[in-house]
């Protein structure tokens, strides 16, 4: 019996399972798009726990993660060392050099690719990977332009959804999830 069951069109299915990287943009998407500056203009922002446990499982399953964000943020760069995202591209005015630059590195086609956004800007690379993910709270033309619609909002869960989306569609969900119920006894 499946723990989790997701519903998905064979299209999405077909392009979901070809994914080998997963870029992010940030606020919006990892954040819930509101940008906190203290009296002294220090930037502070918000994420969602589960989003980053869903990244973690992700990547432990072999997808790779990057970041291509158009600001700049000592907090973003905190963050992705802690979850251990090492291809981090910020203050992108135009995101598709980062991109171009992600395709390079990895020896990636962009069908492999899939980018999760929120606002136009990151329409450019969107509507140029293979699977293009939007959250529930995005834009309205940016969810014209997407293959695919989280079912949270940004920042609330939005990307532990495309993580989980992507682990089912490539096999490996229920046994990531059911691997957490496992008796895990060291018999030494």
């Amino acid at each position: 019996m499946e723990m989790v069951t997701l519903k998905l069109a064979e299209d999405i299915a077909r392009r979901a399972e070809k994914i080998r990287l997963l870029i992010f943009d940030v606020d919006g998407v990892l954040t819930d798009g509101r940008l906190y500056f203290d009296d002294k203009g220090v930037e502070s922002k918000a994420f969602h726990s589960r989003d980053g446990h869903g990244i973690k499982m992700l990547h432990d399953s072999g997808v790779e993660m990057a970041i291509i964000t158009g600001r700049q943020s000592e907090t973003v760069k905190y963050r992705m060392q802690n979850l251990g995202i090492s291809l981090v591209h910020q203050g992108q005015r135009d995101k598709r050099h980062a991109y171009k630059a992600l395709l390079e590195q990895l020896s990636l086609v962009p069908e492999e690719v899939a980018f999760m956004g929120d606002d136009v800007v990151d329409l450019p690379v969107m509507t140029q990977v293979g699977l293009a993910i939007a959250t529930a709270d995005a834009h309205p033309f940016v969810l014209e332009h997407c293959h695919w619609v989280t079912e949270k909002n940004g920042g609330a869960g939005a990307a532990r959804d495309a993580c989980e989306m992507l682990l089912h569609a490539q096999g490996r969900l229920d046994a990531m999830l059911h691997s957490y119920i496992a008796p895990n006894v060291d018999q030494r």
